[in-house]
């Protein structure tokens, strides 16, 4: 059996058996992996149990054989003490919705370290963020097309349009199916540029939330289609 120290960030959980759980976490050593945690749902390990939420930020001791399916882990606490997040419906909301897509959209079981590096920070951020809660959904899918790799990749310019197949700002419309409209290409290159302490800063009425959502949605979905599964973006455009 093999042992490794690790960090790592709660996207789902399954309940298996009567005690034990199924956690799927992005991690710094090995992308995403699924855990087996045995004996945690009683109410002698409550504590532990309330670690495992999604985008909860960790830090523990991981086990690996060949022997095993899946791994497990021990010494298990916060990386990140979350001072508002479980506190907050309208920041729960968003953890919800950034663990549903992390969920969906990775799926390698290889180290990413700015993948991992850019949630680890949004975690963080949004436990943080006092002004533009509103916004973060918004800023955490533009900048999550960074390391995702499909972020736009020339300077952007006023009124320009967003082709969606190359990720790149241009002058002409393209294709309507395969553009993004200028006022939502502009929001884009505020998001991407945004120091995320000053998203309230980016004024934005709900109309305009839930139109860019829409938006980002067609560009994920153009080049990952499986955004189109997470189902709490209905939350988000109800709510924000």
């Amino acid at each position: 059996m093999k042992s490794y120290k690790a960090r790592g960030i709660v996207l789902n959980t399954l309940k298996y058996g009567e005690k034990g759980l199924i956690v799927h976490m992005l991690t710094d050593t090995g992308g995403r992996q699924s855990y087996m945690v045995q004996g945690v749902r009683t109410a002698s390990r409550g504590s532990r149990m309330a670690l495992m939420q999604p985008m909860f930020a960790l830090e523990f001791e991981g086990f690996v054989s060949s022997r095993m399916s899946m791994h497990r882990m021990k010494d298990v606490h916060s990386g990140i003490v979350l001072q508002s997040i479980p506190f907050d419906v309208r920041k729960s909301t968003m953890a919800l919705f950034m663990a549903e897509t992390l969920y969906r959209l990775v799926k390698e079981s290889e180290p990413n370290g700015s993948l991992f590096d850019f949630v680890w920070g949004s975690v963080a951020a949004l436990d943080a963020v006092e002004e533009g809660v509103a916004n973060f959904h918004l800023w955490f899918l533009a900048n999550l097309s960074r390391p995702l790799g499909f972020s736009p990749d020339n300077d952007y310019s006023t009124g320009a349009w967003l082709d969606i197949r190359d990720g790149r700002f241009v002058g002409a419309e393209p294709p309507r199916e395969l553009s993004m409209s200028p006022e939502n290409a502009s929001i884009l290159h505020d998001m991407l540029e945004c120091d995320v302490r000053y998203l309230g800063e980016i004024g934005l009425n709900r109309t305009r939330r839930v139109a860019f959502l829409e938006s980002m949605i067609a560009y994920y979905a153009y080049h990952l289609e499986a955004i189109r599964a997470v189902e709490s973006i209905r939350v988000l455009q109800e709510v924000f």
